[in-house]
């Protein structure tokens, strides 16, 4: 007989928007909720609303939410292939992830205990490099609400891995959320890839297998996967994992503080641009500096030179103007030798260690290849040379632009006849330099005089842009283009000489090339391909690890034909569980609208797949039940713990105007134990031809039912929370109960009018709420 199920209700509410995905925390007092808009909701119990993450574009839908387990971190999945990682606790995007397919589901595996998987080896340096290299300064000018999916830091909780599944049947795997730790194609492991669809895709308890539940032509399979590489390296990877997510802060530490370079740059052209650009563009091309030079030589002024001296400049104005441009370039010149000279050397270090991994072959030989992380290496210090020539640059303009201050000042004084103090003179040296900046301030362009008879007339090519004081001497490193300018050579570099002495040393990879001719853009960018390829090798190693252990048919599915829905025709929703305690995986789902099976696989080492198979309807041999129990349909199920299953069902009835009703439904595992089969996993098993099905009413204290109000259509459980989540009224009502109340407490058989009345307090509630403006 059916039981009533022991539950409490905490409260109802009406929605602003309909609800697509809810997802409980495990551990805190925290559901997470997807709407129809693509925004991600995450709020307490008492229905507090803690933070709201606004969609990643328009017409995009969220696919999927997983908690990571005991942490305040959730992953999403969209619809346009992105995958953000949210920390409820900050509320911030922690990183993000874009695939070119849609999602179907991610989900974070259970933490990896260490003691249990490192085997032989043992992890001691995850933060180790504290030690030895200093801490990176903030960038102050980065706004955290401007960076990128791709540019924020990665999660420090702990290790598990993230599992993403596309609906092209492809997954891939993710450990710390950083490293690729391999991907696998379903459609290449079934007999009818025309009539595919993927349901869920799951890892084992020990990390070393996946499971697969999918369609293949007109049949549901569960393909179970064993890796090799994922059983023997888990140690070494987490070891991996943990440097290549140091790797990638770093990177994105890169492009920030490229970013910050290019804005500062940009202050420092415009305050050029204020005045003393205006006025170079205003005259022919050399001109300017012929000008300059003669004033600086014979200290005679052209009229064009004292118009603009006195008239558009004076001596207050252009102090200020020195001021600004001499407080930029400081501002590049910190940025330059602290965070990116910094960011480059904590680079170094990490390509380094890996390095170091690639010679201990015993452990990481099938995840690290030596000459890979090599060349990284040598890439890496390429990029620290060209960012020490970049500083040396720098530091040569901010000197030759103090020094034209200075001259200018000096000028203005003496031209107007006023007094000159004496730290504006200038001194030997300082005036041979001053001479060679204004030589060098528009440098000789490309003589095109032979081909100007060439030229058609009605070319639009625009002509060469105007040198502004020479500065693209530091603004051409950062640009994705080749230097027009190389930086010179300096003769008190004695190893500069040797190098060019004997070609030996050039292509010798025990030292570290020196492209000069490459931007500081174009050296990141091989740096960071050489990095990339440094963790090509585990994906490759884990990816061709996947084999096909065994096929376990589950049932019957309609076929799939072109421009037809299955939504009326099939129902395949699933759940999966790890049973720690009795060392098996536990998968729940359904085969029909009104039968389930729920699989049990033991990782105990005896290949045994232990089956129930259930349904909703009464047996022949039933007792008399209510008569909604008859005409009864799955609407949603998940593993409430490792001994109850809650579903959530719904009556059928081929009158339109009937209204259907639901029931939860609370399935006790433990007590139907005695109605499972046992069966040995081997290439192919047929579990639909091996099975029998049991009504859910004839286990004795198998299930406990509990009417529910409206017509519900989602379900979200936690038995580590003791709640349950319902939606209906087409996903805009949510309503949540307590699990496992004390006898006393138990007011689950409530009339309906108290339930109306609840309904009608939701609905003031959800109106007085829609008429607040969102915090």
């Amino acid at each position: 007989m059916a039981q009533t199920s022991s539950m409490k209700l905490l409260g109802a509410r009406n929605m602003s928007c309909i609800v697509e995905r809810m997802e409980w925390n495990n551990k805190m007092d925290l559901i997470a909720y997807g709407t129809e808009k693509g925004e991600v909701v995450i709020q307490r119990l008492n229905w507090q609303k803690i933070v709201t993450f606004p969609t990643p574009g328009e017409d995009v839908r969220v696919r999927s939410l997983s908690w990571q387990m005991d942490e305040t971190l959730l992953a999403v999945g969209y619809s346009n292939g992105k995958v953000a990682l949210l920390d409820a606790e900050s509320e911030t995007i922690i990183s993000g992830l874009i695939y070119e397919d849609d999602i179907k589901k991610v989900f974070f595996s259970k933490a990896i205990n260490s003691q249990e998987n490192l085997g032989t080896y043992t992890c001691n340096a995850k933060d180790k490099h504290r030690k030895y290299l200093p801490k990176l300064q903030p960038l102050t000018n980065i706004d955290p609400c401007l960076k990128t999916l791709d540019q924020k830091s990665f999660p420090k909780g702990s290790p598990c891995f993230l599992v993403v599944i596309m609906r092209s049947g492809k997954v891939h795997l993710l450990l710390l959320g950083a490293l690729q730790a391999g991907s696998i194609d379903l459609t290449q492991h079934i007999l009818h890839p025309e009539q595919f669809d993927v349901y869920d895709v799951r890892l084992n308890g020990d990390f070393n297998a996946i499971y697969a539940l999918l369609r293949d032509g007109q049949e549901l399979k569960m393909l179970h996967f064993h890796n090799q590489v994922l059983q023997e390296c888990m140690a070494p990877m987490l070891e991996l994992a943990t440097h290549c997510a140091h790797i990638l802060e770093t990177k994105n530490y890169i492009n920030d503080t490229q970013q910050c370079l290019t804005e500062a740059w940009e202050t420092v052209q415009l305050e050029m641009d204020n005045k003393l650009t205006k006025y170079a563009n205003s005259q022919p091309y050399g001109l300017i500096s012929a000008h300059f030079l003669e004033l600086h030589v014979f200290g005679f002024a052209t009229f064009e030179v004292e118009e603009f001296l006195f008239e558009t400049l004076s001596e207050k104005g252009f102090k200020k103007i020195a001021n600004s441009v001499d407080l930029s370039l400081s501002n590049l010149q910190g940025l330059v030798f602290k965070q990116l000279n910094g960011s480059a050397i904590n680079m170094f270090y990490f390509l380094n260690t890996i390095a170091g991994f690639g010679r201990m072959s015993h452990f990481f030989e099938s995840l690290i290849s030596p000459d890979v992380a090599n060349e990284a290496m040598r890439a890496c210090g390429a990029f620290v040379l060209k960012v020490y020539e970049l500083q040396r640059t720098i530091d040569t303009l901010v000197y030759d632009m103090k020094l034209f201050h200075a001259w200018m000042i000096f000028t203005i004084l003496r031209l107007s006849h006023q007094e000159i103090p004496d730290d504006l003179v200038l001194t030997e040296e300082e005036n041979i330099a001053m001479a060679d900046f204004l030589c060098a301030m528009e440098p000789e362009m490309e003589d095109r005089s032979d081909d100007e008879d060439e030229v058609d007339p009605l070319s639009a090519t625009p002509p060469p842009a105007r040198s502004k004081f020479n500065l693209e001497r530091v603004g051409q490193y950062l640009d994705n283009a080749y230097l027009t300018q190389p930086c010179p050579k300096d003769p008190s570099q004695v190893w500069e000489e040797m190098v060019a002495e004997n070609d030996c040393l050039s292509h010798c990879k025990l030292f570290v090339p020196h492209d000069k001719n490459l931007s500081l853009v174009q050296q990141r960018d091989k740096m960071f391909n050489a990095i990339d390829a440094v963790f090509h090798k585990p994906t490759e190693s884990i990816s061709g690890s996947f084999k096909l252990a065994s096929a376990v048919i589950c049932g019957d599915l309609p076929p799939m034909e072109p421009g037809e829905g299955l939504e009326d025709r099939e129902f395949v929703t699933c759940s999966y569980y790890v049973n720690e305690a009795a060392r098996s995986d536990m998968l729940a789902c359904t085969i029909s609208w009104q039968e389930a099976m729920i699989l049990e696989v033991s990782r105990a080492g005896d290949c045994l797949v232990r089956c129930t198979r259930i349904q909703l309807q009464p047996g022949i041999f039933t007792s008399p039940v209510h008569e909604d129990y008859y005409n009864l349909r799955f609407v949603d199920l998940q593993f409430y713990n490792e001994s109850s299953l809650s579903m959530l069902a719904q009556t059928t009835t081929s009158n339109p105007g009937v209204r259907p009703h639901s029931y939860f439904v609370q399935f006790s595992l433990s007590a139907a134990r005695n109605q499972c089969t046992q069966h040995q996993m081997g290439p192919l098993v047929k579990l639909k031809d091996a099975t029998v099905t049991h009504s859910i009413h004839d286990i004795i204290d198998g299930a406990a039912f509990k009417g529910l109000d409206g017509v519900c259509e989602m379900l979200a459980v936690s038995g580590s929370r003791k709640v349950a989540t319902v939606l209906s009224d087409r996903k805009r009502k949510m309503t949540i109960f307590e699990m496992e109340i004390e006898e006393e407490e138990d007011d689950t058989e409530m009339s309906q009018a108290s339930f109306l009345e609840i309904s009608k307090e939701s609905v003031l509630a959800g109106v007085a709420d829609s008429e607040k403006p969102d915090a």
